[in-house]
């Protein structure tokens, strides 16, 4: 009888230990983000966090986008057996 290979985030500390280092980061980035100067184009760009804010509301918007697109090109089930 074979087992299975368990990966490093198989464990749940790992994984836990992964998730805090990932947020930590994160939340450090996004203190850093008000220390370092900027040369804004438009002038709201100049705001703190504005392109982080921009990705996370463009990244929502696309998957609500592909959701709806989704109902406009799904196939039924049985599509290819007929």
């Amino acid at each position: 009888m074979q087992t299975e290979k368990s990966g490093w985030f198989d464990k749940k500390t790992n994984l836990t230990l992964f998730l805090r280092i990932f947020y930590a980061c994160l939340a450090l980035l996004l203190v850093l983000d008000f220390f370092v100067a900027k040369h804004p184009a438009f002038g709201f760009d100049g705001v703190p966090n504005f392109f982080a804010a921009y990705g996370f509301i463009s990244c929502v918007l696309l998957v609500l986008g592909a959701k709806g697109l989704r109902m406009l090109v799904k196939k039924d089930e049985d599509y290819y057996d007929n």
